[in-house]
């Protein structure tokens, strides 16, 4: 049975970030000391992204990224750079297991709406001009510029009306998922954590103790993802990937998806899910029976929070036990999220890192065909 994709998701497929190497942590180390100089770290970058780009197609991957390796954070980056937000260190209310405070955080401090460019414009151009395959850019969900923070995030002196706020972050987001689009991007992906937060009863008390309603949430930020990409051109694929948290092999939520899969699969115009499902705290797969057809999910069953290879039998095993509720053909795999969410990294090496990208495109060949 051939059932491949040309499109993405692809059957084999991955999340987005890859671990930095030596070198290139040794370099960013001397920048922020001043040792080198802003082009002498792009160099580096550039030298250490190609590396990554030939590993990527060498492990029979279709999507490429640049393993988010120019970033500090999958976030951070990107909503520092948009006006009317900036980032600043303070102390989060959603912790990771064993990770100290002060954190860099985001806020915004002046009126959205407006996109002045963005420097991952040039980030994706530079990946699209070293691979044939399919070149992947990864950009946190607009709800991350309110889930964390709620108000705090968010002055009522600016924004007196929440309603307002994401109505004009919607329109920033437009206009910069169309600038990808303009320069050629046919693959992007909202990285949508907060979704699987609100799966969590404890950090659904977070919310309610600072005084919103977790319950109102997810058609708040179905709304504004939908007007995020309501501008885009007929052959651009966009994903949204869905995890409990990431940084050094840690998490912060736990639970399954049915408390938000009736909005996530049918009030939220993506094409894909990137769907953490590695273990017991995702739940199991029966949410998937919401997901209507014409969309596909891609299976987050091999972890990247560690290096102990997945044996094949045991993901064909889920692949099936999935394929009870969703028609295997709307089906792919992938790892569980990506491997290095902030420059730290998770903890395991980059060769276990390449064999469970090579494990994924084995499996999916084997039950998908080649």
């Amino acid at each position: 049975m051939n059932m491949q994709r040309t499109k993405p998701p692809f059957r084999a497929d991955q999340v987005g970030s890859l671990l930095r190497s030596a070198a290139l942590k040794e370099a960013r180390a001397k920048r922020a000391g001043g040792a080198i100089s802003p082009e002498q770290l792009k160099a580096i970058e550039d030298r250490e992204i190609e590396g990554l780009i030939r590993e990527q197609e060498a492990a029979g991957l279709s999507s490429i990224t640049d393993g988010e390796n120019r970033r500090r954070s999958w976030q951070i980056d990107f909503l520092e750079h948009l006006p009317g937000i900036e980032s600043y260190v303070g102390e989060r209310k959603f912790k990771f297991q064993g990770v100290q405070s002060p954190q860099v955080l985001i806020r915004v401090n002046g009126k959205l709406g407006r996109f002045d460019g963005h420097p991952m414009i040039e980030h994706f151009k530079f990946l699209q001009s070293r691979t044939k395959a399919t070149p992947k850019m990864t950009i946190p969900s607009p709800s991350a510029v309110h889930f964390r923070h709620g108000r705090e995030g968010v002055p009522e002196s600016i924004y007196p009306d929440m309603d307002e706020f994401y109505r004009d972050l919607g329109a920033t987001y437009r206009k910069a998922v169309r600038a990808f689009a303009d320069a050629g991007c046919r693959y992007l992906q909202l990285d949508e954590v907060n979704f699987t937060y609100l799966c969590d009863p404890k950090q659904r008390q977070i919310v309610i103790d600072r005084g919103e309603d977790p319950d109102a949430l997810p058609m708040a930020y179905a709304s504004m993802i939908n007007a995020s990409i309501s501008d885009i051109p007929d052959d651009m694929a966009i994903t949204m990937h869905l995890c409990r948290g990431n940084f050094r092999s840690t998490f912060i939520a736990s639970g399954g998806y049915e408390p938000v899969a009736e909005v996530l699969f049918n009030a939220i115009n993506v094409h894909g899910y990137f769907m953490e499902f590695d273990t017991e705290r995702a739940g199991g797969f029966e949410p998937l029976r919401f997901v209507p057809k014409g969309k596909t999910v891609v299976l987050g069953l091999v972890t990247s929070k560690q290096g102990t290879l997945e044996s094949k039998d045991e993901l064909k095993r889920r692949i099936d036990q999935a394929a009870k509720f969703v028609p295997l053909d709307q089906l792919c795999l992938s790892p569980q999220c990506g491997f290095a969410s902030s420059e730290e990294g998770n903890i395991l090496a980059e060769e276990e890192q390449w064999k469970k990208l090579e494990l994924v495109v084995e499996v999916a060949e084997e039950v998908w065909g080649g």
